[in-house]
């Protein structure tokens, strides 16, 4: 059963995660079953908020699409992998790995990239990143701060062998820096804001890693198979939700910015370093004899599979279905 839960996002957003029970409608009398909602998890985190938008400003029927917010995309996956979720945004990386696993997931859009919203923040005395050199460096228990980390490395001329990473919650860094535990963390936005005011600054951040951090939609194969006018109105939703954010980006920080334990001009801030797909875009990226996500996904693979995260490589053929996003009305977006 999908626990009830009530959680605070970054501090602010209480949410409540509605028990899987009531996601579903019984039978009355001896008629049919009417078809209970799709349901889409998403965790706290800037880049899904236009689904959180179309769901809030009843863009999309509660009936066809119920959006249930977690605590992370750990919950996310287990959720999905329990079958209690039809749905997910997730991270590129994650998705890969959920594949991996032997679970039928499809990637159905590409809603966004990381281009400077995750970052590497160190002590001042950290000058340059060949000065990392045995020093310590916090990143969380999660497959992009990995990827993030990697890529740091690579540019520093280092090797995990040559630091020493030290596992913990990025809401632990700034007192793990404080104390002098760590001289570095890898963060991502809104969290890294706090740690700048602090005096720690940024030495790397995603946009030195162009299309490696991207956002995904996936939907469980066997979902897609038969209920395709329910993932339909999905992207619509998504569709929605991300004009809004982006034909009035401060009404919408407004609304979404105390939730987030931010400001609205922190919001805002915070945008900047996501780059949001239109459809028509999303599309491109899934589509042709060899689709712009596999370029960018291939890497990002590779280094998986380095790290020794990936059995094998993806498949890309299986793991995409562009079929929705030809079905879907296709607009341009401003940009």
């Amino acid at each position: 059963m999908l626990e009830g839960v009530f959680m605070t996002g970054w501090g602010g957003r209480i949410r409540a995660v509605v028990g899987a029970a009531c996601l579903f409608i019984g039978v009355v009398g001896c008629g049919e079953a009417p078809q209970p909602p799709l349901t889409v998890g998403i965790n706290t985190w800037v880049g899904f908020d236009p689904l959180v938008l179309a769901r809030d400003r009843s863009m999309t029927d509660r009936q066809t699409i119920k959006v249930v917010e977690l605590i992370s995309s750990a919950e996310a996956l287990r959720h999905l992998r329990n079958g209690l979720l039809d749905a997910a945004a997730l991270t590129l990386d994650e998705t890969l790995r959920l594949a991996d696993s032997g679970f039928d997931v499809r990637i159905v859009a590409v809603l966004d990239t990381s281009s400077g919203a995750d970052v590497v923040l160190a002590a001042p005395e950290v000058r340059s990143l060949p000065e990392l050199r045995g020093r310590a460096i916090a990143v969380e228990e999660a497959t992009v701060g990995t990827l993030v980390l990697e890529r740091l490395l690579q540019k520093a001329g280092l090797t995990s062998a040559d630091v020493s990473v030290v596992k913990m919650e990025s809401t632990q860094h700034l007192m793990a820096l404080r104390s002098g535990r760590v001289s570095a963390a890898v963060s991502y936005a809104p969290i890294e804001g706090a740690i700048r005011r602090a005096g720690y600054r940024r030495i790397f951040d995603s946009s030195q890693m162009p299309g490696e951090i991207l956002d995904v939609l996936v939907v469980r194969g066997e979902v897609l198979r038969r209920r395709p006018a329910a993932v339909d109105a999905l992207l619509n939703a998504w569709s929605g939700g991300l004009s809004v954010l982006r034909l009035d980006a401060p009404g919408a920080a407004a609304t979404l910015a105390p939730g987030a334990d931010l400001t609205p001009r922190d919001y805002l801030e915070v945008l900047k370093g996501l780059r949001f797909f239109a459809p028509d875009e999303s599309l491109l990226l899934l589509t042709g004899p060899a689709p712009e996500l596999v370029r960018l996904g291939q890497p990002v693979a590779d280094t998986l599979m380095g790290l020794g995260l990936l059995r094998q490589p993806p498949n890309w053929a299986a793991l995409i279905d562009s079929a929705p996003a030809e079905r879907a009305p296709q607009s341009g977006l401003l940009p």
